[in-house]
């Protein structure tokens, strides 16, 4: 098989799935064996070194680089960008054009939903557990913590800082939580976290966040889709999750709540008896004004 046209002189080309299918039976027996894991992994491909796929797949690294060049592209890092930008939706319709038609047919809501829940535990698999724990001893050291989402990522990053003042009732802020958030974006400094949750497409806030985080040396940690988001650049932990494959319009979120109760169960794990005691307060205080329904004897 002629080798492609390399990727930096086309004006259009497939998408890399289609092109890496299309080009499967005339590939070398190896590189097919590498170019089919690739195609079911494409989500990893686009978030994990080319080492740890290569282990993951049994095969040398070197065989991803000779995979990418006989589809066209220079390298594994051109074509792992391809593979990312084609994950990406489209800016002018990122809900609708991940929508699909109804189905039809006995039972065919049941079956959307069954595959939805299947994707969503899928997805689990994929969340690094160490790279969480790695996060949570930057939050437990910090002498505070600002916690920035926004548009629908607003619902993760609420419950993330609601968990953590249970136990850091004045060390925990959510970016914007009590006006405009370029003011706390200017309060960011150096010895702080601020935790970042965001998927394509990203909000500009988000991405200020990021950038604020920076100037101020602060930690940042960012919870996204991809390694390559514009708020994940640089930071000092990248917490992914899966939000592109689950079906419906809508990118899903559960990876990123479950990341963000993972993070506030770690980080008072590590709090210790100073922790338990302060959350023994908070639910005191709760209590006390009589926050909850009380259950029938």
């Amino acid at each position: 098989m002629a080798a492609a046209e390399p990727a930096s002189s086309q004006t259009t080309r497939a998408s890399p799935l289609s092109e890496l299918c299309s080009a499967l039976p005339f590939l070398p027996t190896r590189l097919q064996q590498v170019g089919r894991f690739v195609a079911a992994n494409d989500y990893d491909a686009t978030t994990r070194s080319m080492r740890d796929l290569a282990a993951e797949a049994g095969a040398d690294p070197a065989a991803f680089t000779r995979l990418a060049k006989a589809l066209g592209y220079s390298g594994w890092e051109e074509l792992r960008a391809a593979l990312t930008e084609a994950r990406r939706p489209s800016q002018a319709s990122p809900f609708s054009g991940r929508a699909r038609g109804r189905r039809h047919g006995p039972d065919s809501d049941v079956a959307l939903i069954a595959e939805k829940l299947e994707a969503e535990a899928a997805g689990f698999t994929r969340i690094s557990a160490s790279s969480i724990a790695g996060a949570a001893k930057a939050l437990h050291g910090a002498r505070r913590i600002w916690i920035a989402g926004f548009r629908s990522c607003r619902s993760v990053a609420e419950l993330l800082n609601y968990e953590l003042r249970l136990f850091r009732p004045d060390e925990v802020q959510l970016v914007g939580g009590s006006g405009p958030e370029d003011l706390d974006l200017g309060a960011f400094r150096a010895g702080e976290a601020v935790v970042v949750v965001g998927f394509a497409p990203y909000s500009r806030a988000s991405v200020l966040s990021a950038r604020a985080a920076h100037r101020a040396r602060a930690k940042l940690i960012a919870i996204a889709d991809s390694a390559s988001a514009p708020m994940a650049e640089g930071a000092d932990q990248v917490l992914l999750y899966e939000a592109a494959a689950s079906p419906g319009f809508f990118p899903s979120l559960t990876g990123a709540i479950a990341i963000a109760q993972s993070l506030a169960a770690v980080t008072f794990s590590l709090g210790g008896a100073a922790a338990r005691r302060r959350l023994q307060d908070t639910e005191a205080r709760l209590a006390a004004a009589s926050q909850y329904v009380a259950e029938k004897g």
